[in-house]
């Protein structure tokens, strides 16, 4: 593992390597009754070939394991470098029903930019 500038870390595989989905999008989520919402913007307009190949619904359901109870949808918003998921089942039957800590979702962002891509090393960040 080697320290990169601003605190972050990057593990090195060969000629690729392994960093925070927070080096390459900023996020913002929210709900929608029991479905939470993420919009996931990519920091630089070369980084969205990079989510569309990898964060794909399947990866986002995997790292929601066990926090959603439904499927996750995609959609891909190319003019603005973003995707959306929607994440149907994470909210325990939304924000006025809901006994959960964060019943309206705005953790959700914050939790999807701590998934790990693996980059060739060549990409810059």
């Amino acid at each position: 593992m080697k320290r990169r500038k601003g605190g972050t870390t990057e593990r090195r595989r060969g000629e690729r390597r392994r960093v925070p989905l927070l080096e390459l999008a900023h996020a913002r989520s929210g709900d929608k009754g029991d479905t939470a919402n993420i919009g996931l913007i990519a920091l630089k307009p070369e980084y969205y070939p990079i989510l569309v190949k990898q964060v794909t619904a399947a990866r986002v359901a995997r790292h929601f394991k066990g926090m959603i109870t439904g499927p996750v949808e995609r959609y891909e918003l190319p003019n603005l470098h973003a995707l959306n998921f929607l994440l149907h089942g994470a909210l325990d039957g939304g924000g006025t029903i809901s006994l959960k800590t964060d019943a309206q979702g705005k953790v959700f962002s914050t939790a999807l930019l701590r998934l790990e891509l693996e980059l060739p090393s060549a990409v810059p960040t």
